[in-house]
């Protein structure tokens, strides 16, 4: 299937562009009696790039221009948004979101082509998680149509902090969060979904180097029942304490095991495990302790059509010690090599060389999301 293109909109010169890579660009302009309100008249020429050491970019927050924000009351649907310069925004001390955590999260990103112009990555599927997130939490979502559309226009707006090819990716936040005022335990009166971006290089900061993991058997990530295979807010915090003390023994992160049995892998922080043995690539299935990645689900077809074998199934952490290669996936890691894995005091390493296939995944996965590769199963949205 040919990528998406966005059609259908009108041409608009802005400075939104970046001249090195063509300053024409596409834009759906948000319904508001006055643009000027949206747009404030921007301090850099329409031939300007962001001022940035692409070179020595990291994982962090780089607030960009602008954002995308819409609400809705409970019991409704939501309405067309807008775009409005990037800052805080304002919350009742009362909020669901601050007293009860009623929140869901996304990440996707954009990346650049050669040709100056922007992917997205599978947004529908981040979309479609999204809702499905929404509704445990009991929330109203936005439409698989309005979050594209937001994500769109959050990407564009802020084109010329998009890095440049090979350099990094404009990661995207997608927000739902419950902002009306409650005081007892109920859902919020009022929700607001919005779109921040900053440009990014990997998460972890030794890049693509292989990852040594810690497999926590004293704290557990999420247990059956619970809200672990969405993508709530309040699935992170708690996750602070095991991975700051792994940090802190010079560790990159943790992996976590099932909080029954304390036999069998879940994921690390916020990523989830592949283990390689021969042919074979296993991956812990998502029985609602998981969250299903969309990398992870991409990796899945990636592998199958290279002619893996994959399976989806409970894996003993035994079973990942005897491991040819392991290897992590995830929106902002991407696909990450494991070097070595530590339980109870036992060190264990893996492949990690050029030739690896987790190398020859990563590859292939870049490839399509930058558009280097041919996209044939219909994965990216294009925006000129």
């Amino acid at each position: 299937m040919a990528n998406v293109v966005q059609r259908g909109i009108r041409p608009l010169r802005t400075a939104l562009g970046c001249s090195k890579f063509g300053a024409f660009g596409y834009y759906t302009p948000p319904v508001s009696s006055s643009l000027q309100q949206v747009y404030e008249p921007p301090a850099y020429s329409d031939d300007e790039c962001a001022s940035l050491d692409w070179d020595n970019l990291e994982f962090g927050l780089m607030p960009t221009d602008y954002m995308y924000m819409m609400k809705c009351s409970q019991d409704e649907n939501f309405k067309q948004g807008q775009l409005s310069r990037f800052g805080n925004i304002e919350l009742s001390p009362s909020a669901g979101v601050l007293n009860y955590g009623q929140g869901i999260l996304e990440g996707t990103k954009a990346y650049r082509k050669e040709n100056g112009s922007l992917l997205l990555f599978r947004p529908d599927q981040h979309a479609i998680r999204m809702k499905i997130g929404a509704e445990r939490m009991c929330m109203p979502s936005p439409s698989i149509e309005q979050f594209i559309d937001a994500v769109k226009q959050t990407a564009f707006a802020n084109k010329r902090w998009v890095p440049p090819p090979g350099k990094g990716s404009l990661y995207m936040r997608p927000l739902l969060i419950g902002t009306g005022p409650i005081l007892g335990l109920a859902p919020a009166t009022e929700y607001t979904f919005l779109v921040y971006a900053s440009p990014v290089a990997n998460y972890f900061k030794g890049g693509i180097a292989p990852l040594n993991f810690y497999i926590e058997d004293e704290f557990t990530r999420a247990c059956p029942g619970g809200a672990g295979g969405v993508k709530s807010i309040s699935n992170y915090a708690p996750a602070l304490k095991a991975l700051l003390r792994a940090k802190d023994r010079g560790f990159s992160d943790v992996l976590y095991l099932d909080s029954v049995n304390k036999k069998f892998l879940e994921e690390a922080s916020a990523c989830n495990v592949f283990i390689l043995k021969g042919n074979l690539i296993s991956t812990p299935a998502t029985s609602g302790t998981i969250l299903a990645g969309i990398t992870r689900k991409s990796i899945i077809d990636i592998a199958r059509d290279l002619g893996y074998q994959v399976k989806e199934q409970a894996i003993f952490v035994d079973e990942l010690l005897d491991a040819d290669e392991v290897f992590c996936t995830g929106t902002a890691i991407g696909v990450a090599p494991v070097g070595s894995v530590t339980y109870q005091g036992r060190r264990i390493q893996f492949r990690v060389d050029n030739d690896s296939v987790c190398r020859e995944l990563q590859t292939t996965l870049v490839g399509i999301q930058t558009g280097l590769i041919e996209d044939k199963k219909g994965w990216t949205v294009e925006i000129h």
